[in-house]
């Protein structure tokens, strides 16, 4: 079984203000014993050659991502070649999947903002390959639910990701997948349903500690990020 997270941001992300980098999010899943990542930045793919390379001479798989903005609304897509950056409707993710072995996630689905699929789960439910269940959730306070009972009612694959943002999210909530350790075995686990899901509350003071740092940094974030939209992935950057 390989421990897998589909669903991380690093430093390079174009909108979110993250502070680890790609090599340091590498030495971390390393030291966790994960077997694959998708690092899956906001709308562009991580352009850094050496990274896949790093991980895995670390033990760790690279699968190619990118958290897609659509209509407003997230999706994952993974294991997609550079130009799945470019699509611009839900039509251009169908013929995007049709040419290729990748999946189509959707992302923390029912959570109440904006960017959330929500009722557009039901419209497009032929397109998602899975279904997210994320690290944010406590007891009484869990969006997570409904995204599981729409998975289990038509028949899809739940997968568990952290949507990392801290490293310390890291490990609480991932995927158990049945596949030989390679980019395409694993989509066509998840796919298939060979695919379990590891997850465990937040506790109450860390959950509020990410999110409140998300928030702070998201202050000036987009901002920040702005003039980094027309540049190159800053590129590998290992932790000491």
């Amino acid at each position: 079984m390989l421990k897998v997270d589909l669903h991380l941001h690093t430093n390079d992300d174009p909108i979110d203000d993250v502070r680890h980098s790609a090599g340091e999010l590498v030495d971390r899943a390393a030291a966790d014993r994960f077997s694959a990542l998708a690092i899956t930045l906001h709308d562009r793919q991580l352009r850094d050659p050496s990274l896949a390379d790093y991980a895995r001479e670390r033990g760790v798989i690279i699968l190619p991502g990118v958290e897609r903005t659509i209509g407003g609304r997230h999706v994952l897509l993974i294991n997609f070649p550079q130009h799945a950056e470019d699509v611009q409707t839900f039509d251009d993710v169908r013929r995007l999947k049709a040419a290729g072995n990748g999946l189509v996630i959707a992302p923390h689905p029912f959570f109440p903002e904006a960017s959330c699929l929500q009722g557009l789960m039901d419209e497009h439910a032929d397109l998602f390959d899975a279904v997210e269940w994320t690290y944010f959730w406590r007891p009484g306070v869990n969006f997570n639910a409904r995204a599981e009972r729409w998975a289990r009612e038509r028949g899809k694959p739940l997968v568990g990701n952290s949507d990392l943002h801290d490293l310390r999210q890291l490990g609480r909530t991932h995927s158990l997948v049945a596949a030989e350790p390679c980019a395409d075995a694993i989509c066509e686990a998840i796919r298939e349903g060979r695919v379990s899901l590891r997850t465990q509350p937040v506790p109450a003071l860390e959950l509020a500690s990410v999110l409140g740092g998300m928030l702070w940094r998201g202050r000036n974030g987009r901002a920040k990020n702005a003039d980094r939209l027309s540049e190159p992935a800053s590129g590998l950057q290992p932790s000491a």
